[in-house]
């Protein structure tokens, strides 16, 4: 699959010396979705705003469907659409001449029927004559996005699209991304919701203190870097882990009715078939025993952890 976005050592560095951006090389491919993990400060926003030309880079190139964003602008960032984190819309206008107002801004000729597609898409179509202050927060957040595709982007970034909408709008919005995706657009996330990102991501990227740690297929991820917790519920409470079992990982549950066992899933051997064996010898009656594996949450923490 070609990239979209292409990013080569790339930096931004302030007058104070410090470096919001170091060396970051990044190739977003077309028609995939991009989550971009990291805690508050790792450079996010800064990486975002750099590729669409709002932030000047210290260094480095940035190319979009092979426009350079410094030598060929209006052609690259024609192709870009931002949805930035701030909720920022004219309250007294209608929702329809809000997105048609956008699309007027990037040369586009009006085109009221593309206008009115985008709506439906996003379910606002029932809300084009309202004005901005009648709706609700999740409703502004998808007039942000209609507006962002208001000019037909070919590259979508989403900077926290989420934030401060309750779970059940914020599904929604994943199925508004889905849809986005089946339509070809290429979209980036940035977003605090690691549940999100593992729900709708194709690959994963994670960022701290302006470095990209790693780019992955989220599948690979969970299975290279994961790791497998089996559970193991007991007849009758234990209040210790038996001595002969101090070699395995195990961790007993505060009520003592199971036992915790924590294993690598990249290993030859899991071990499990001689915990059990070992269990039955230590006197240790099992009921039931449940695997679960290691979530996006785990990983990236562990990352995260790694370098601070």
């Amino acid at each position: 699959m070609s990239s979209i976005v292409s990013v080569k050592d790339l930096r931004k560095a302030y007058a104070g010396g410090f470096e919001a951006l170091k060396s970051v090389d990044l190739e977003i491919r077309e028609g995939e979705i991009l989550a971009l993990l990291g805690p508050n400060g790792a450079g996010k926003t800064t990486l975002i705003s750099t590729i669409c030309g709002i932030t000047v880079p210290t260094s480095g190139t940035i190319t979009v469907g092979g426009f350079d964003t410094r030598a060929d602008f209006r052609a690259a960032r024609g192709l870009i659409g931002l949805v930035p984190q701030e909720v920022s819309l004219e309250p007294f206008e209608t929702v329809f001449s809000t997105v048609s107002f956008s699309r007027g801004l990037f040369g586009k000729k009006r085109d009221d029927a593309v206008v009115a597609d985008i709506l439906r898409k996003l379910s606002l179509h029932d809300k084009k004559d309202n004005k901005i202050m009648t709706l609700s927060g999740g409703m502004k957040r998808r007039v942000l996005i209609a507006k962002a595709l208001a000019h037909e982007p070919k590259v979508l970034f989403l900077d926290e699209p989420t934030a401060g909408v309750d779970v059940e709008l914020r599904k929604d919005m994943w199925e508004v991304v889905a849809d986005l995706k089946a339509s070809g657009v290429t979209i980036i996330l940035t977003t605090h919701y690691i549940e999100e990102a593992e729900a709708i991501a194709d690959r994963i990227g994670i960022i701290n203190k302006g470095e990209i740690l790693l780019v992955q297929e989220k599948s690979e991820l969970m299975t290279q870097m994961g790791y497998k917790q089996l559970r193991i519920d007991l007849a009758q409470p234990t209040d210790e882990v038996p001595a002969a079992l101090a070699k395995y990982d195990l961790t007993r549950n505060p009520d003592g009715r199971s036992l915790t066992y924590t294993y690598d899933t990249k290993a030859d051997r899991t071990g499990i078939t001689t915990l059990l064996n070992d269990l039955q010898a230590a006197g240790l009656q099992m009921t039931d025993i449940q695997t679960q594996q290691s979530s996006l949450e785990d990983i990236f923490v562990g990352l995260v952890k790694e370098t601070t």
